[in-house]
């Protein structure tokens, strides 16, 4: 199977690192015009140079924006008013006590993780739309389906990624345009790395050795038993981004190592 994204225009929200930045490389590869997005301006511009350096002939653009607000996201769609592909990964996650979670940190979790991808989901679908041709993809995670109870936080932003995609896809019926949304598992990114260091230390292991016990002690139904890498993530979202997938929206489709204890 060849993928073949030439001529297509990618925006992949929160892509300066891990799963967002091996997406747009992913992308890239297939021949996309990617938009990498992040908040500080010096890591758009790392990002893209190292985009560049990874795929000869590729020219990303990078725009610098805080997309967990309504002005960062009126920015971006200033910026780039059209887009083919869109990739709302965009996400924030961390360990934290129930009883602890003040109310504006929940709605920080709700601003990034949620209203970010309906925002920008607002615009660019109906321009998709009236192309007849888009694609839309939400970066959720099987703490959607199953609730971490250390970041229960995390886990409902996720279950709300499943919901607005499944209904953004409804809204897509019978037309070119297809929305789904992908269910990663424990994926070492940077970020998870950093989280993980600690024990690491305290452990003298190394973080992929303290990845692996991690998922055995918190995830312990994955098949896999260990972390998934940035780009067996990465690869799913560029199949669903294809011209190949255009029998598949609405879909929850999942890269969880076999974490979730269901069939379908």
């Amino acid at each position: 199977m060849k993928i073949d994204l030439s001529r297509k225009t990618a925006i992949v929200t929160g892509s300066t690192l891990g799963i967002g930045f091996a997406i747009a490389k992913g992308l890239a590869e297939s021949g996309a015009t990617v938009v990498v997005n992040g908040r500080q301006q010096a890591a758009v511009d790392r990002a893209v140079a190292a985009l560049k350096e990874a795929v000869p002939g590729a020219q990303p653009r990078g725009f610098a924006a805080d997309l967990g607000t309504a002005e960062g996201c009126e920015a971006l769609v200033a910026a780039e008013p059209d887009a083919d592909i869109l990739v709302n990964n965009l996400g924030i996650f961390g360990p934290q006590d129930f009883f602890a979670i003040p109310d504006a940190e929940w709605m920080r979790f709700f601003e990034v993780n949620v209203m970010s991808g309906v925002r920008l989901s607002r615009v660019y679908l109906p321009r998709m739309l009236k192309r007849d041709w888009g694609r839309i993809i939400f970066l959720s995670s099987e703490s959607g389906l199953n609730i971490p109870t250390e970041m229960l936080h995390y886990g409902v932003t996720k279950t709300a990624n499943l919901a607005v995609s499944r209904g953004l896809a409804k809204l897509a019926a019978g037309s070119g345009v297809t929305v789904n949304a992908v269910l990663p598992g424990p994926t070492m990114s940077e970020g998870v790395a950093e989280m993980l260091k600690d024990d690491a230390d305290k452990a003298g292991t190394s973080i992929a050795e303290t990845g692996k016990a991690f998922v055995r002690a918190h995830r312990s139904s994955s098949i896999i038993q260990r972390m998934a890498t940035p780009e067996e993530v990465a690869n799913m979202v560029v199949y669903v981004a294809s011209p190949q997938a255009s029998a598949t929206t609405g879909a929850a489709l999942r890269v969880d190592g076999g974490v979730v204890e269901t069939i379908a």
